[in-house]
């Protein structure tokens, strides 16, 4: 059965521009990589609502409630290893702002056999849709596209 995350993606318009809260993924695998940005997102086991675990991880990720209002669905992709990723969407105020994430224990360097502690996610933050464009893994860039205008 392939791995399925679910997400949410705060969004706000400004004017001409939409704007959209995402995060960029921590760890140090993710340190290096252009396009490590990703909507707020984790995995979840069939047995748990996706919605429900949508909201859970946001509040691990980011460190606070995710926003209140209508949640408006923006289906499903299926990244290039497989997962399929649903989100939904959620308009929200400019004070929304990261404030921190939960931790994942690894071993690193690779093969040393010590283990380090490392956020999920770095930081999250207000993009235009260009920019989120240009830093989103591939198959998310999609959910731009259904944000409700």
């Amino acid at each position: 059965m392939p791995r399925t995350s679910a997400g949410l993606l705060p969004y706000r318009h400004d004017g001409e521009r939409t704007l959209v809260f995402v995060a960029r993924m921590g760890g140090p695998l993710w340190a290096c990589r252009e396009r490590a940005w990703s909507v707020v997102k984790g995995e979840h086991d069939a047995d748990e609502e996706p919605l429900a675990a949508a909201e859970r991880e946001f509040r691990e990720e980011v460190g606070v409630d995710p926003p209140p209002g209508p949640r408006t669905d923006l289906g499903e992709v299926r990244q290039s290893g497989g997962k399929r990723v649903h989100v939904w969407a959620v308009e929200a105020g400019a004070e929304l702002a990261f404030v921190a994430s939960e931790t994942f224990e690894m071993e690193w360097p690779p093969r040393s056999g010590r283990r380090q502690s490392f956020p999920e996610v770095d930081t999250a933050q207000w993009l235009d849709l260009d920019a989120a464009r240009e830093c989103l893994v591939a198959a998310q860039t999609d959910f731009l596209d259904r944000i409700p205008r």
